[in-house]
């Protein structure tokens, strides 16, 4: 055969890893659409709510919609496809609630008395968004969730409030990826 065919055919071979597979960085949202204002969650957790044999899980953290809506902010900053400006200024408004924070054991320890190791915790918000160049409501997702687990002993131990931490900070990553990939 021809060297020219083997040449590029070597060079065909070479540029294939280069290709790709079609991911992207940009935002799928209209161009029109390249600002937020992130309203403050609200805490529909109700304090004074029974613990039951049903729902032993159940539990109140007080400022935990602050921290919700304070992530959700430097999540959108962070991210840098949408400028965090005020309501009037804003093409997008993003409203949410705390409804539910949970928290599980995972494992437990051996012996006669186990005891939990891990846990996994999760919070749970209600969240819009609004066209504010339209007025209409984008979309609407009941119980959206981030989560974290978390040891209480051992090496990897983390406190609860590291893991309360983590487990916002997962829910404001899923939060800006849902308003950015607009699925």
């Amino acid at each position: 055969m021809d060297k020219r065919f083997w040449i590029v055919a070597c060079l065909i071979v070479l540029a294939l890893p280069f290709q790709g597979c079609g991911y992207t960085s940009d935002s799928l949202l209209p161009k029109e659409l390249d600002s937020i204002h992130v309203d403050n969650f609200t805490n529909m957790i109700d304090p004074t709510r029974e613990i039951s044999d049903r729902r032993m899980n159940y539990f109140y953290i007080p400022g935990m919609e602050t921290e919700v809506t304070r992530a959700a902010i430097d999540g959108f900053i962070f991210e840098r496809h949408l400028k965090v400006v005020p309501e009037k200024e804003a093409s997008m408004t993003l409203k949410g609630a705390l409804v539910d924070i949970r928290q599980y054991p995972l494992s437990y320890s051996h012996g006669d008395s186990p005891s939990v190791e891990e846990f996994r915790l999760e919070v749970y918000v209600d969240i819009e968004l609004y066209n504010n160049l339209t007025g209409k409501m984008m979309w609407k997702e009941n119980r959206f969730m981030g989560w974290t687990s978390y040891a209480i002993t051992g090496p990897n131990m983390k406190s609860q409030a590291e893991a309360q931490r983590d487990a916002v900070k997962d829910l404001s990553q899923r939060i800006v990826e849902r308003v950015v990939e607009n699925w």
